[in-house]
């Protein structure tokens, strides 16, 4: 495992940290002040250089302000924690603004800072294995079984020259799989040519596609060629093909059947040699039935269908996404890429997510410029994510099975501050409200026959009561063991038994 580098110029802290870290299995350098850690980076002392940098904020060598902007130069992707016995508000932004992990505010409390530098340890190894993945596949990223489905018919495909047909909601990124098909297929070295046929008004569209020749309408001053002679030897893709004016899927039927299509205003036929990919958010099936999509049209594009899974169908790949997207988001903006807490990433699971992956990637790219911090907290995310199912008012009929008390009067108005009775009632019945809850979720589990209510009842009370203590103190686990009363040991090994980490 690479070092810790410590950069102080009083020996008393960084002999602390030394031995506390020590004690952890966490391996140390030291040095007093940023000159020398400048020259062994330049040098190469460390072949791999350090995991993470802690460097005091004022030292006679120079500062730990210029020393977090050098380093970032060179180790963009390094954590680097900030402490300082000055805590004014210029130093925590400037701090921040450099790129830090965190700031430390001396005098410190050891425990707390030794789980801070673990966190950081942990957040640097999973951006390297995140880094190593997306540049492994940075064409389509996806572990979820759906999409592992989806490779895989992209790889049964890479050889053919079919017609496909693919279908998923809105956002969740049938174009990338339409250009991975192109991509693995024998015509890769042929152009993608791309068309949103429902982005096109009706009028133009057929121009779009089958080009014109001079003369063809008012405005045609020259031969125009169509997508389909662009994608000529290629790839031609037909997005929102459910969108198609019906006269104009006739054309399209007679260049699939025969081969051949004209120009608009055109008397000579012109061959198409290109393969077309269709896709749509719209049931095709249904579209034939209401007789606005031809049915032997459908049949003709429909010989293999790739159904694309929906976000919230692959919730296990939102953090490997998010953090991609926020090294995109970072790249096209030229700032440093901001890291997401765990408490983040859950409450994005928590997210339906009707945008599918294109409003995830819009996320990312709102929280790169809005977030103020470089580690993105629950509290970073925007308005509609907040409110997610988590946190969102669900209706007095549908209530959860453990909902948190709430001060609230019968009509949701905030009582008056005089108002001390009625407040005191409102905290009974929001207490009577969770407590109900509880015991009808267990009177359903009883009657089902089931002979573990004590375990599954318990194990959910402790997994929410320590998923909100650690996103109230912001992931750190000594804060959030102490806030529930139990040790350092005891959450951590909740944490693992539970499957929390």
């Amino acid at each position: 495992m690479k070092p810790i580098w410590i950069v102080d110029d009083d020996q008393s802290i960084r002999f602390v940290l030394e031995k506390a870290l020590l004690r952890e299995d966490l391996p140390t350098r030291s040095f007093t002040n940023p000159r020398e850690v400048l020259q062994a980076l330049e040098s190469g002392d460390d072949e791999d250089g350090p995991q993470i940098l802690v460097s005091d904020i004022r030292m006679p060598g120079g500062s730990g302000l210029d020393l977090l902007t050098k380093v970032k130069e060179k180790h963009p992707g390094l954590p680097v924690i900030i402490m300082t016995a000055f805590s004014d508000l210029d130093s925590a932004v400037s701090a921040f603004q450099g790129g830090a992990f965190e700031y430390l505010p001396k005098p410190f409390d050891l425990p707390k800072a030794i789980e801070l530098i673990r966190r950081a340890v942990e957040e640097s190894q999973r951006e390297e294995v995140a880094e190593e993945r997306m540049a492994a596949a940075p064409e389509m990223l996806g572990q979820a079984p759906a999409m592992q489905d989806v490779f895989r018919a992209i790889g049964r495909l890479s050889q053919s020259n079919v017609t496909v047909m693919i279908t998923g909601e809105s956002g969740s990124g049938k174009e990338l799989v339409a250009r991975a098909l192109h991509k693995h297929s024998p015509r890769a070295g042929g152009p993608f040519v791309a068309i949103n046929t429902a982005a096109i008004p009706k009028d133009l569209l057929e121009s779009e596609l089958f080009g014109h020749e001079r003369g063809a309408f008012t405005g045609a001053q020259t031969m125009r060629r169509g997508r389909f002679e662009q994608a000529e030897g290629g790839t031609l893709f037909l997005d929102e093909i459910g969108d198609m004016p019906f006269d104009l899927q006739t054309r399209l039927l007679r260049v699939l059947s025969d081969g051949h299509f004209y120009r608009v205003g055109g008397h000579n036929a012109v061959k198409a040699n290109v393969r077309v990919i269709a896709a749509t958010h719209q049931d095709l099936e249904q579209r034939v039935k209401e007789g606005v999509f031809r049915e032997d049209l459908f049949h003709r594009l429909n010989v293999i269908r790739l159904r694309l899974p929906a976000l919230r169908e692959r919730l296990d790949d939102i953090p490997m996404l998010a953090r991609h997207f926020l090294q995109q988001s970072a790249k096209q903006l030229g700032v440093e890429p901001k890291r997401i807490s765990d408490a983040a990433l859950v409450r994005l699971a928590t997210f339906g997510f009707p945008g599918n992956v294109r409003q995830l990637e819009n996320i990312c790219h709102w929280l790169t410029v809005m977030a103020p911090a470089q580690l993105i907290e629950p509290k970073d995310l925007p308005p509609e994510v907040g409110a997610g199912p988590s946190e969102a008012p669900a209706p007095r009929a549908a209530q959860p099975a453990i909902e948190a008390p709430r001060a609230a009067t019968p009509d949701d108005a905030s009582p008056a501050p005089t108002a001390a009775p009625e407040m005191a009632a409102a905290v009974a019945d929001g207490q009577r409200s969770w407590e109900s809850g509880l015991e009808a979720e267990a009177l359903e589990l009883l009657a089902s026959g089931r002979h573990d209510v004590w375990d599954e009842l318990t194990k959910r009370f402790e997994s929410k009561l320590i998923l909100t203590a650690l996103a109230n103190t912001r992931g750190r686990r000594i804060e959030a063991a102490q806030k529930l009363g139990i040790g350092r040991n005891t959450i951590t090994r909740k944490i693992q038994e539970l499957g929390l980490e």
